[in-house]
């Protein structure tokens, strides 16, 4: 089996149901260290595991493979083939009544949804939500997909999830890291700006991403990256391209010391090339940079400028996958019953 840093420190996905000639050839000849899907992709259990099998066949090695199944509004697994699970702010709601009963219930609605994607092959989840919104937020973010605009409580119900999910043997990544919370247009379509002052970044949006940072799960968590410019922080440039947020915040401040993973590079929140976007990404401090609903040409194009795995970024994701098969660190801190 072929080590990570051979792999490039992209991650993209399929067309189809199943692989196409043309992208198992590129899954064979490019090695992408990670694979994700989306609802197009998934059909039949059956059909899932398959394809799920298929590209790590291709690329000759157990590699990521990711999925966003928050539930509500974001969820790839659609029902009638398999269980439709409730949205964020449902558990934020219910957290209104006892905090201890929202907590145990969103662990245990994120481990059965974990064993729903464990037995397919998927290994990582792109859930948590963490952001704290703002009064503003978009509709996108805000509507249902996030818990609460209580800082310590997003963190809880996080932790909630997270644990959940490692229970059920797949990893979380907590999003979009430092916050995506006061976003007044949609990343897909525009690049959203921050403009509050670093001491309330850090009072209210860090806050959740800091807490699950300091947890024991510490090096079981990815975080994937905002298309947000915090003119705070860096004017010039979103955090998934910020050398300068990636070192001093997200590393630093937050201390963040899992895989991180920029959001789909494809979205309309940055400009330049496709081959800036990756490059700009991996130059920022992303362990991985993601390509996702693109055409098959632009993907060769990703995976053609992606660099390969460096040995610090390969370490992250071999030790979050560690965590993973051992189920995650099973002891809640004290500090839970006190939230």
């Amino acid at each position: 089996m072929p080590k990570l840093t051979e792999f490039k420190a992209i991650v993209i996905d399929a067309t189809g149901t199943e692989l196409t000639h043309e992208e198992q050839q590129l899954f064979k000849s490019e090695k992408p260290a990670g694979f994700i899907l989306f609802k197009r992709n998934c059909v039949s259990k059956q059909q899932v595991t398959d394809l799920v099998a298929s590209v790590r066949e291709c690329v000759g090695h157990d590699i990521p493979v990711l999925i966003d199944q928050e539930g509500g509004s974001v969820s790839r697994l659609k029902a009638p083939e398999w269980k439709e699970y409730p949205s964020a702010k449902s558990f934020g709601d219910l957290a209104q009544k006892s905090r201890a009963e929202a907590f145990a219930t969103t662990r245990q609605n994120s481990q059965h949804m974990a064993h729903d994607m464990a037995e397919m092959g998927i290994t990582v989840n792109c859930n948590p939500v963490i952001d704290v919104p703002a009064p503003d937020c978009h509709e996108f973010l805000a509507a249902s997909r996030t818990y609460s605009n209580d800082p310590e409580l997003v963190g809880y119900l996080g932790e909630a999830v997270c644990r959940g999910l490692l229970d059920g043997g797949v990893t979380p990544v907590i999003k979009h890291i430092p916050g995506h919370g006061r976003a007044k247009v949609d990343s897909h379509l525009a690049l959203p700006t921050t403009d509050v002052s670093h001491k309330i970044l850090s009072e209210i949006d860090f806050k959740p991403f800091k807490y699950l940072s300091e947890s024991d799960m510490k090096t079981a968590l990815w975080a994937m990256a905002a298309h947000v410019v915090y003119s705070s922080l860096d004017p010039d440039s979103a955090a998934t391209i910020s050398r300068r947020i990636t070192e001093n915040v997200i590393r630093g401040e937050i201390g963040f010391q899992g895989v991180l993973i920029a959001d789909d590079v494809s979205m309309k929140a940055l400009g330049g090339t496709l081959e800036s976007r990756v490059k700009d990404t991996m130059a920022a401090g992303m362990d991985l940079t993601m390509l996702c609903n693109a055409p098959f040409e632009d993907r060769v194009l990703a995976l053609s400028v992606a660099p390969k795995l460096t040995a610090v970024s390969a370490a992250r994701i071999e030790e979050a996958e560690k965590q993973r098969l051992s189920g995650g660190i099973q002891n809640e801190r004290s500090r839970n019953a006190k939230v």
